[in-house]
């Protein structure tokens, strides 16, 4: 049984999603601040956190960059209805999905399910690891058995949605990976998102990985196609 941090100061939302999620047969735990998501963030040690963006004591911002200094535990954030700065803030802070206010059960469970899955893939689901060959390009190693990747020996920190989107652009050097066909692979479902997460969640990667982000040698850009990941050689 997957277990669930549901954090919203609004008694009547948290009540309902504890309702709807304890319902579908997962184990949830509810925060109604920042703090008390902290404290049970480490007693729980959750599956999967579903973070409100406003919240008393520490803000939902804070709280994520907190939990991203220790674990790569799926991140759903909440934002307010129609706010596209909040939601391009969480995914830069690394956040791996995001819902907006107001939001129905079934696009609610849609998204937690298949973070779900993407943290712990399934044999025959979209999104596995199927291979656990190292893949190198250049300086840069991509390890698929340990979820990581290193450069010139030393570990690069990358979230779960980070890992797989270089994972699959890695499996196709070369290819030119449109932003919907990103979004329906890596996001792994009838995403009800936008591609701003796409070039978002690139921009983490290459300040990850790149010598000088903004002029990339590795994870290139096909103006007004897609991405792609350049061969070692070239």
């Amino acid at each position: 049984m997957s277990k669930i941090l549901v954090v919203d100061d609004e008694k009547p939302i948290s009540d309902i999603i504890k309702f709807n999620l304890t319902k579908e047969g997962y184990d949830v735990a509810v925060a109604m601040d920042g703090r008390e998501a902290l404290d049970l963030f480490e007693s729980e040690e959750p599956d999967l956190v579903l973070l409100d963006q406003m919240l008393p004591e520490v803000e939902g911002t804070e709280v994520l960059r907190q939990i991203r200094t220790k674990s790569q535990t799926p991140v759903i954030m909440v934002t307010a209805k129609d706010s596209e700065i909040d939601k391009v803030l969480g995914l830069e802070m690394g956040a791996d999905d995001y819902v907006t206010k107001p939001f129905s059960n079934r696009e609610l469970l849609a998204r937690i399910k298949a973070n779900l899955r993407r943290q712990s893939p399934v044999s025959g689901q979209p999104g596995q690891i199927d291979d656990s060959s190292d893949i190198k390009i250049g300086a840069l190693t991509i390890h698929p058995d340990a979820y990581m990747v290193s450069k010139n020996g030393q570990d690069i920190e990358l979230t779960h949605r980070e890992f797989e989107l270089l994972h699959h652009l890695s499996k196709h050097i070369g290819q030119v990976m449109t932003r919907d066909d990103l979004l329906q692979t890596v996001w792994g479902y009838d995403y009800f998102g936008d591609v701003r997460t796409v070039d978002v969640t690139v921009r983490r990667i290459r300040e990850k990985i790149e010598e000088t982000p903004s002029h990339p040698q590795i994870l290139m850009t096909r103006r007004g196609v897609g991405y792609y990941l350049k061969a070692s050689e070239e």
